[in-house]
């Protein structure tokens, strides 16, 4: 099997108005009445429409805040993000192809074009997207983003997506839990959340806008043609209209989740949980010179509206000179900020929700470097190194699955792209010209376990690999394929297009290789939503989520014929799916794939009726077709 995993995007975000074979059934935008095949506001628009609210008060986060009004026009999206012109130098877009062509390799010929595309023209920043139709005017929920002026090829923004910003955007309340919706989260606060606290509130004043407006709201239309290899395998092949992010949050803590099954926290040099950085000064001088403060916080400040004390990189609270924004909380403290909101909400549901929570450890929510350098070197101890941040958590000792794929003597292998690029400069934790690999998408670059090991390294490998490994027939038994910066898809740093041209690299290969592609399965998912709107329902499993739907197709001649499944699963259920298939047992005592596979009533397939409960993607399979 491979696993391909894409950047940032919702399942309504994608399959807004996709229509399956007949005889399927789909919950999407269009099938919802929300909107029309044309993606204007169908008959049932209400259903998603958008609220501003009041968290003016000092009693800490509020998970379902107060002073609800629906908006009457729908904060406008802005190009924040969106590169203005191509560059040869300062991509994305490039100018030339003959460029492109020097710093990516992911792509067949064809598809080079798209990287020299879809430059906004506009300037970035606070700047209202005005390619967008009626961008200024637009109703309050969701909005197609493409339109003559706004081809699908283009560049667009990114929404926020952080793990307190999405808990609250979902606005959750036991309250308002239904029958058909047992979780009682309304998805109703998107563009509240974004224009009031945004990517971060660290290091800069309330009044400053934060430079994603209406952004969450888009989507593209497949019935006018976006998205179309992606529409072509799921008319082909099968997909998921009921799989979702793992975590709230954001690339890194979901990753981890795709390969421990669980969170991964803070330590000290012994591997025992230990207390982040917490208004600890590092000395003038130093690159990460100020007061460094990990932990979240993301109660209001007084005298703003749900402008979070804590959160986000660069900066501290306002008016303070901090540097390093929070990213870790201690869970099982419900004293701690942000905390006694999500837990008095998991245990108020009907069925009540363990939040998983174990004392004194404090959870990574979000995006840090992790433990390791390529070359297995720690990179924590090394933050002193001009090339290095304090945003990376120390080495993680939580078990993995390539831990049980290596003590069962199952060959597998993670392909990073550009990954031999980083190994030639390991220092290097951050995305140069020509070093986009993305070190905190590899859940395994985080393991002490792999990563202290040459054996256990053995097993990261560029993409290039995997491309020879396609064609040689000597792929393992487990793979998974991580794009680079420009091609996974990731809004503003790239496209959905650019994303389609990976996917059909690696597809193409396999199905040539007649031998490989009759015993290959081919997971295509995204990482997380990247806080797009979506629709479906949410179960909630633990503190860290699940999160919002997001996509995933299954490309294998057992899984042909347009199938749409509608069981409940989530990044582990890939875990789960690799146990059942080789026999193995769940990774630790408390990682999610210990949870049963969904039972659900007829009327409403969607929701398990003995939450919680994750799904092993078995259903999307049919193996005694050939």
């Amino acid at each position: 099997m491979i696993v391909i995993i894409g950047e940032n995007r919702t399942f309504d975000h994608v399959f807004a108005t996709y229509q399956p074979k007949r005889g399927e059934t789909i919950k999407n935008l269009l099938s919802e009445g929300i909107i029309n095949e044309d993606g204007t506001p169908g008959p049932k628009y209400f259903l998603a429409e958008q609220s501003s609210a009041t968290d003016t008060s000092d009693d800490g986060f509020q998970l379902s805040p107060g002073g609800k009004a629906t908006y009457q026009i729908l904060p406008a999206p802005f190009t924040d993000g969106t590169p203005s012109s191509a560059s040869d130098t300062i991509p994305p877009p490039f100018a030339t192809v003959a460029a492109a062509k020097k710093y990516e390799y992911g792509l067949e010929d064809s598809w080079y074009q798209y990287l020299t595309t879809g430059a906004s023209g506009l300037p970035g920043g606070a700047t209202v997207d005005t390619r967008i139709t009626n961008a200024a005017t637009l109703p309050p929920g969701p909005f197609q983003l493409t339109s003559s002026t706004m081809p699908y090829d283009s560049y667009a923004a990114s929404p926020v997506h952080r793990f307190y910003q999405m808990w609250q955007q979902f606005d959750c309340s036991a309250d308002k839990a239904k029958r058909r919706n047992p979780s009682g989260c309304t998805a109703d606060l998107f563009p509240w959340v974004e224009v009031t606290i945004g990517a971060g509130s660290n290091g800069k004043p309330p009044s400053l806008p934060t430079h994603e407006g209406g952004t969450a709201m888009g989507f593209y239309n497949m019935a006018q043609g976006d998205a179309p290899y992606l529409k072509f395998l799921a008319d082909r092949y099968a997909i998921s209209d009921n799989y979702h992010q793992a975590v709230m949050g954001g690339t890194g803590a979901n990753h981890a989740m795709l390969g421990t099954g669980d969170a991964i926290w803070f330590s000290d040099s012994d591997g025992n949980p230990a207390v982040p950085p917490h208004n600890e000064l590092v000395a003038a001088g130093s690159k990460n010179a100020g007061v460094v403060d990990e932990i979240e916080n993301p109660n209001a400040q007084p005298g703003t509206n749900n402008w979070y004390t804590q959160d986000g990189y660069g900066g501290g609270s306002y008016g303070s000179p901090s540097y390093g924004g929070g990213s870790y909380s201690n869970c099982a403290d419900t004293s701690q900020p942000g905390v006694a909101a999500v837990v008095n909400y998991l245990k108020s549901l009907k069925r009540p929700v363990n939040p998983n929570c174990e004392p004194g450890h404090y959870y990574l929510l979000n995006n840090y470097n992790p433990g390791y350098y390529g070359d297995g070197r720690n990179a924590y101890a090394d933050i002193t190194n001009p090339n290095q941040t304090v945003f990376t958590i120390p080495p993680s000792t939580v078990r993995n699955i390539g831990d049980e794929l290596i003590e069962r003597k199952i060959s597998w292998n993670y392909y990073g792209e550009q990954w031999n690029t980083y190994k030639a400069n390991p220092d290097l934790n951050y995305v140069a010209l020509d070093n986009t690999y993305c070190n905190i998408c590899n859940p395994f670059q985080y393991s002490t376990s792999i990563m202290t090991k040459a054996s256990g390294r053995a097993h990261l490998k560029d993409t290039l690999d995997l491309y020879q490994d396609i064609q040689n027939g000597t792929l393992p038994a487990v793979s998974f394929a991580k794009p680079d910066g420009y091609l996974d898809g990731h809004p503003a740093s790239s496209k959905l297009n650019l994303f389609e041209g990976f996917v059909k690299k690696i597809v193409d290969m396999v199905q040539a290789n007649r031998k490989l592609w009759k015993s290959t399965a081919i997971i295509v998912t995204f990482d997380e939503g990247g806080g797009y709107y979506d629709s479906g329902y949410i179960q909630p499993l633990d503190f860290f989520g699940d999160g919002t739907r997001i996509p995933l197709l299954v490309i294998s001649p057992h899984s042909r014929g347009g199938h749409v499944s509608h069981v409940y699963t989530d990044h582990v259920s890939i875990l789960k799916f690799i146990e059942a298939n080789w026999r193995l047992r769940p990774l630790t005592g408390r990682s999610r794939d210990n949870m049963p596979n969904p039972k659900a009533a007829p009327v409403n397939p969607y929701v398990p009726l003995n939450s919680p409960a994750i799904g092993d993607l078995m259903d999307l399979f049919n193996f005694g077709r050939e």
